[in-house]
């Protein structure tokens, strides 16, 4: 984990569309709404980025305090300050890259809109510094993921019919016992019936 200096690969940023903080949904059925009113996004997975840029730091010299937090969530391999990029004023803006696409989708769902030294923290992703590499390997881990995931369902589904199928012969041959029980209890061997179809046993007349 190291600063970058300004001899960094990475290109100069621009304010992006997706850089901006939506407005709370205040639409959202009761049975949807969490413990804090939030904006309603879809991420996919060309959003989704280990880049994540983070606007709202105090201008306090608390880049240290800023890298440690984040990295609480994943080991980081770069991070900057952007001074080129605007921000508001006493606020800095930071440029954080995780080595785990997993590890940044966690720190920006539990450090987005969280205080930070008395200001709240914007964090979103910012796609647009990855290089061809990188996307590359995020969306061949996704295709892994998503192979990975429909295998392990259609184990699931399997064992599922399996056990169905158990359960079911095994009714079938607890059936037929109670079956074939009552059968002879009706009916005991050397047992006849009379013309109402009552069993009776039949008696040796020598007897």
């Amino acid at each position: 984990m190291a600063a970058s200096d300004t001899s960094s690969s990475w290109s100069t940023p621009e304010v992006q569309k997706h850089h901006e903080q939506r407005t709370v949904c205040h639409t959202r059925p009761k049975y949807r709404e969490g413990r804090r009113p939030k904006a309603v996004k879809v991420y996919t997975i060309n959003l989704e980025s280990r880049f994540l840029l983070v606007q709202g730091v105090p201008a306090i010299g608390v880049m240290t305090e800023l890298v440690q937090l984040f990295a609480l969530y994943g080991a980081i391999e770069e991070y900057r300050v952007l001074d080129e990029y605007p921000a508001e004023q006493f606020t800095e803006v930071y440029l954080i890259k995780f080595q785990k696409l997993q590890s940044a989708k966690v720190a920006k769902r539990k450090l987005d809109e969280r205080s930070f030294f008395g200001s709240l923290l914007h964090v979103c992703y910012a796609p647009e510094n990855e290089t061809v590499e990188d996307t590359r390997q995020k969306l061949q881990e996704r295709r892994r993921y998503v192979t990975r995931t429909i295998q392990n369902k259609a184990k699931e589904s399997d064992q599922t019919e399996d056990d169905k199928t158990k359960k079911h012969n095994g009714k079938d041959f607890i059936s037929s016992r109670v079956q074939a029980y009552r059968e002879e209890s009706h009916h005991p061997e050397g047992a006849k019936e009379d013309i109402n179809g009552i069993p009776y046993l039949h008696r040796n007349s020598a007897l």
